[in-house]
């Protein structure tokens, strides 16, 4: 098998501004310098002419381009703009009226950038080459399962919806014109200013075509910041399908020891304690491998809280789910996951009654931004006045979806001395890793 390519959504507007850093060829065209395209209805107009789509592609390994203004950490607290440089080909097409940016590039290439861009490119070795393997098995499994989805007779659908419920969960299907984005919906892919060590490239080479397979099919390898303690199983997070590789376990060296979190019980006295696990470290050294300085604007990650006053929680809320609660009453959890998140949450509110799942819903539902997890337990302020309690403080653990790998806990195999195949293998219950190309 040969090496494939990848096609990237990186950003879209009603107007793209980019320069050319080296000559690219366009329609027949040689062009360099800086440009500027802007949508028309469905077209792109671009030096005074309206295109389809625009195809630049660089006519020496060394040209690139460098798209301004691009969108990162987006609807996440951290969300800024910054200018990204890119190899490969850039293509330029129209999607609701807006000009969208697609890089077009090798995955050995685009994995350069995206284990720069997920965390440090001053991570451990073993770490850096675990986490190609899962990039490389999660992109590669991605691209073979849209491909399916396209070729088949029904549409892919990842929401249902009645009166007294919403079930809705986040996957890259959302993407009909390229295989992903450059975001955390998918990667993050941030450009060729992101390679900043040699051992990232290091990484990338010695586990060059390496994935992760579980009997003969690649892993849908997800990772996260931060478990919590104990993986969550990949159905409670996304569509009703059970990997065996992607179940509970917990992240330490006694990788059996821990209670069953679907108990609300057991969920509520596990989260409001700390036991011990690879992904628990305060250590800024270790969690500098892992964040880059925007993720550490986050200073709480194995455990935290928040807290809302009523009239906060529900403004918020009606904000965020587009439903009028009235005052919240009760948020209470009907359904736990493998590691104690929740995966269908009863809203309670004086106008309204709703459940709404999967995890990523609830995180949107209760924060401005993201909730760094749904792994929280809920505990009630005094009554006011009117009877409704005062305050909500949601104790949580964990930050992200906890499925797959635990980057902070990775780090801390890695500084252990773990090597990337015994981390990989203590992440993805049962899998081999196995080279493609």
């Amino acid at each position: 098998m040969n090496q494939p390519t990848v096609s990237v959504g990186i950003m879209s507007a009603t107007q793209l501004n980019f320069s050319l850093s080296g000559a690219f060829s366009v329609h027949g065209i040689e062009v360099s310098d800086a440009q500027t395209v802007t949508a028309v209805a469905d077209k792109i107009k671009w030096l005074g002419d309206l295109y389809d789509e625009l195809i630049f592609e660089p006519l020496a390994d060394d040209c690139r381009f460098t798209l301004k203004d691009v969108t990162i950490g987006v609807n996440f607290h951290w969300e800024r703009r910054e200018n990204q440089q890119f190899a490969g080909v850039l293509k330029l097409i129209v999607e609701n009226g807006k000009v969208t940016a697609i890089n077009i590039i090798d995955v050995e290439d685009y994995l350069l950038s995206v284990i720069s861009s997920e965390m440090s490119a001053t991570a451990s070795l073993e770490l850096l080459k675990a986490h190609a393997v899962i990039s490389r098995s999660w992109l590669l499994a991605q691209i073979e399962k849209n491909r399916g989805i396209a070729a088949g007779d029904s549409p892919y659908c990842a929401s249902t919806e009645t009166n007294e419920e919403t079930v809705r969960w986040y996957d890259r299907e959302d993407h009909v014109n390229f295989d992903v984005c450059a975001d955390d919906h998918c990667q993050r892919y941030q450009g060729v200013a992101r390679q900043t060590t040699a051992k990232v490239r290091e990484a990338i080479e010695a586990t060059r075509g390496e994935v992760l397979t579980s009997d003969g099919h690649l892993c849908d390898a997800r990772f996260s910041k931060c478990c919590g303690g104990v993986f969550e199983q990949f159905e409670n997070c996304w569509e009703p399908v059970h990997h065996s590789y992607l179940v509970a376990q917990r992240d330490a060296v006694a990788e059996h020891d821990f209670p069953d979190l679907t108990i609300e019980e057991n969920a509520r006295q596990w989260i409001t304690s700390r036991p011990p696990a690879f992904c628990g470290t305060t250590d800024r050294q270790i969690l500098s491998q892992v964040l880059n300085s925007y993720d550490q604007e986050t200073t709480d990650f194995y455990r935290w809280n928040v807290t809302y006053g009523n009239n906060e929680l529900s403004q918020l809320i009606k904000e965020r789910t587009g439903k009028d609660f009235g005052d919240i009453i009760d948020l209470i959890p009907l359904t736990r996951g493998t590691s104690g998140r929740i995966c269908r949450l009863k809203i309670v509110g004086s106008k309204l009654t709703h459940t709404i799942g999967k995890e990523l819903e609830i995180r949107r539902a209760l924060s401005k931004s993201h909730l760094y997890s749904s792994a929280f337990v809920v505990e009630k302020g005094e009554p006011d006045i009117d009877g409704k309690p005062s305050t909500f403080t949601l104790k949580g653990a964990g930050w992200g979806h906890g499925v797959g790998l635990c980057q902070i806990g990775a780090a801390v195999m890695g500084d252990l001395g773990y090597t990337y195949q015994c981390i990989l293998l203590h992440y993805f219950i049962g899998a081999e890793i196995t080279k493609l190309y």
